[in-house]
């Protein structure tokens, strides 16, 4: 059985092996997400805050512990594959296909016309989105579960070491999430953010993916 410890807050820390997620876990945290929850989770950059994107009231929780506007935020979110990806973006090129398929998954958040399956909330005042497809087995089985793209917000403040720790995140902000999922120590590094909405890609942000223009 897998080490479940309860924290005094009354929230949990559920300890999901990395590469063989426990399906009875990945349940539970799929149904609390489909009931409004919001968790912390670990991907293959830094440990971040979600929900799922269809849950407004969730979102409104995660700007509050952000302390930002939802409107003026610029949030992203993570999908399972490329395909999942198609459903809340605009037409694709074959160039540009190409150059996601390179990159995904891995370490990267793209910026791309956003589709009107994407909530207004998550749209920028341009109607793009920025989204993610983490190389991370925990993310993979939780989206494949929810079957809903989950929100991708940073802690909040500024990266520190301790927000590498599951258990350090979970004694920080263990009161006001629903669930922190331990998936082993993660990075200080963020992912790199790329513009894909002009005709020349350009990064917004370097963080732990390696671009090549």
């Amino acid at each position: 059985m897998p080490e479940i410890i309860l924290k005094k807050s009354g929230n949990v820390l559920i300890q999901i092996h990395p590469e063989n997620p426990q399906p009875r876990l990945v349940r539970q945290v799929a149904e609390c997400l489909k009931d409004g929850g919001v968790i912390i989770y670990p991907t293959d950059t830094i440990y971040g805050l979600g929900c799922d994107i269809n849950q407004h009231k969730a979102i409104d929780r995660i700007c509050k512990i952000k302390n930002i506007n939802p409107q003026k935020a610029q949030l992203s979110f993570i999908c399972r594959d490329l395909s999942h990806l198609s459903d809340y973006t605009k037409s694709i090129d074959t160039p540009l296909y190409r150059m996601l398929k390179s990159y995904l998954p891995g370490a990267y958040t793209f910026i791309l016309p956003a589709s009107k399956q994407v909530p207004k909330i998550l749209q920028s005042k341009k109607s793009t989105v920025g989204i993610r497809v983490p190389d991370n087995i925990i993310c993979r089985h939780i989206l494949d579960e929810l079957g809903n793209p989950i929100l991708s917000a940073s802690l909040p403040g500024d990266m520190v070491e301790e927000y590498t720790d599951p258990e350090v995140i979970a004694e920080k902000f263990g009161d006001k999430v629903d669930f922190v999922i331990d998936g082993g120590i993660g990075s200080m590094i963020p992912s790199t953010i790329v513009d894909c909405t002009g005709s020349d890609w350009e990064i917004v942000r370097q963080g732990q993916g390696v671009w090549e223009a």
